[in-house]
């Protein structure tokens, strides 16, 4: 498989690290040599199964539109565009493929099936807590707003504080507290490197190459 990476950063690197070690044949480019998508033309994509990103949020949304316009497939793990979610996945269905997610690692996945529990308790009220890197740009993080989506899933209309914590290179931490009179109970990920990140993203791109689609990492979770 060649893997296209955009996105040159700590995870981004680490993605086509990863990608190398299982085989796969990996080309990169930072957001300066993709300014505006501009890289991505039909000759570049030649040959290319799979685009990965891991830029920034203005940067995704050009960079899905233009992998999709060319019928090309896409796993996106950059955050903090999904005001434009309905549009991509609509792209997505008439051409290319779009996996994405707000946390690829396999450890937050089991975090967000685990959560689904908790939140099914009598009594509780719930909130979460999260720190990231402060290079970081959105906060609340995807990941939290994710985990709020969950609990509300199950429990619509309540209330669902968010903390979010800036702190030096952080990997990235999330805690789910369910607190009642009577106790309290904590479901908490820590990573403690991106390698977790990024192994994910590399195994949702293997599982995306030759389909056509969109789907959330979620949904395909156990087909990794």
């Amino acid at each position: 498989m060649l893997i296209l990476v955009l996105g040159k950063g700590k995870t981004g690197s680490l993605v086509a690290e990863i990608a190398r070690e299982r085989g796969h044949g990996v080309r990169a480019l930072d957001i300066h040599e993709n300014e505006h998508a501009s890289a991505l033309t039909a000759p570049n994509l030649a040959g290319v199964d799979v685009v990965v990103d891991f830029t920034a949020p203005e940067a995704a949304v050009e960079n899905i539109r233009a992998v999709l316009a060319l019928g090309g497939r896409i796993v996106v793990g950059t955050t903090g565009w999904y005001k434009h979610l309905e549009e991509m996945k609509t792209k997505a269905q008439v051409r290319g493929a779009l996996l994405y997610g707000t946390n690829f690692s396999i450890g937050v996945q089991k975090l967000f099936q685990l959560t689904t529990e908790l939140a099914q308790l009598e009594g509780y009220s719930f909130s979460i807590d999260e720190t990231h890197h402060t290079s970081k740009l959105d906060a609340p993080s995807g990941t939290a707003l994710t985990l709020k989506e969950i609990i509300l899933s199950v429990r619509p209309g309540i209330e669902i504080p968010i903390a979010s914590h800036r702190i030096g290179d952080a990997k990235g931490e999330h805690l789910v507290i369910a607190k009642s009179e009577h106790d309290t109970l904590e479901i908490r990920h820590d990573a403690s490197s991106r390698r977790g990140f990024a192994l994910g993203a590399v195994r949702g791109a293997e599982w995306l190459a030759g389909k056509s689609g969109a789907w959330e990492i979620r949904e395909i979770f156990g087909q990794l």
